[in-house]
């Protein structure tokens, strides 16, 4: 039996007309952009950055490399206020995101392979990856906010 329940409501438009983005797309994007994220604490930390980083990354090699796949996620970021302004970069950006957390997915397997411990942290990251990845791909809300609107 189909649901009856719409996908949208008027409350989920802004005042511009333009469909809000999900609270849960916000967090892939943190979750995404991790090192970034941990960057930016540990600049704003005023001295105690070393110390943040070598908890977090005491191979300083990973942490540049953990730069990259957070780069959708911050160009996401950038581009959200500006979305209707590019609306094919803007829809073709969900299928990059996409990209971006199987390779976060992989990333972390990748590492215990090669010699990095198993930690309740990654094992965590890796859990809450599987859970993104499969938002991005079944959301339908999400999916709508990233369909471009006929002009």
């Amino acid at each position: 039996m189909k649901s009856t329940k719409p996908l949208l409501f008027p409350s989920d438009y802004d005042r511009n007309g333009l469909l809000k983005l999900p609270f849960l797309f916000w967090c892939v994007l943190v979750l995404q952009a991790r090192t970034w994220v941990l960057f930016v604490m540990a600049g704003a930390s005023r001295g105690q950055g070393d110390t943040l980083l070598n908890l977090f990354y005491p191979d300083h090699d990973n942490f540049w490399w953990g730069l990259l796949p957070g780069v959708p996620a911050v160009v996401a970021f950038l581009f959200t206020c500006r979305r209707q302004a590019f609306p094919r970069l803007w829809s073709a950006l969900r299928w990059v995101l996409i990209l971006a957390q199987m390779t976060l997915l992989l990333w972390q397997p990748a590492l215990w392979y090669f010699g990095e411990t198993v930690s309740g942290t990654g094992l965590a990251l890796v859990v809450l990856d599987v859970y993104a990845l499969w938002w991005l791909l079944t959301s339908r809300r999400l999916r709508a906010c990233f369909t471009r609107q006929a002009d």
